[in-house]
C-alpha cells in the first residue's frame, strides 16, 4: 500500500488511517469515510500529555506512544461511537491536513484544552 505519511504510530494510506499500538494485540485501521470530526488539543500533564497508553475516562482512547510525554498537541478523532482515539502523531499539522482532506471535512478550528486521559 502507498503511505503518504508514516511514523512510528500513525501511518496514513489512500484509504484509510491506521493507528498503531492502539489495541493490546495491534492496530486499528480508520476508513476516513468512518471519521466524522477531527479536534486539535493541546496537551497538559492531566489532559493526554503523561498517558502512555490507554485511558482513565472511558471516552478516550490513547494508542501507545511512549514519546507523548514531550508532545504538546494531539488530535481527537470522532468517529460518531462513544469512544474517539486520541492520537499524537509526530507531525500533526500534516496528519490533520491528511484527514480533513480525505474525510471531507471542513478547515480546522481552534485548537483547544485536551480532555482528561
Amino acid at each position: 500500500m502507498d503511505d503518504n505519511y508514516r511514523d512510528k504510530g500513525i501511518i496514513c494510506r489512500n484509504d484509510n488511517v491506521e493507528i498503531r499500538h492502539y489495541y493490546l494485540w495491534g492496530s486499528k485501521r480508520v476508513p476516513y469515510s468512518s471519521i466524522v470530526a477531527v479536534q486539535r488539543v493541546a496537551l497538559t500533564a492531566l489532559k493526554g500529555r503523561l498517558r502512555i497508553w490507554g485511558t482513565a475516562n472511558m471516552d478516550y482512547w490513547a494508542n501507545l506512544d511512549t514519546k507523548r510525554s514531550s508532545k504538546n498537541e494531539g488530535l481527537v478523532l470522532d468517529l460518531g461511537k462513544r469512544v474517539k482515539p486520541f492520537i499524537t502523531p509526530d507531525d500533526p499539522d500534516r496528519v490533520e491536513t491528511i484527514l480533513r482532506e480525505r474525510a471531507g471535512l471542513g478547515p480546522s478550528g481552534p485548537t483547544i484544552a485536551g480532555p482528561f486521559i
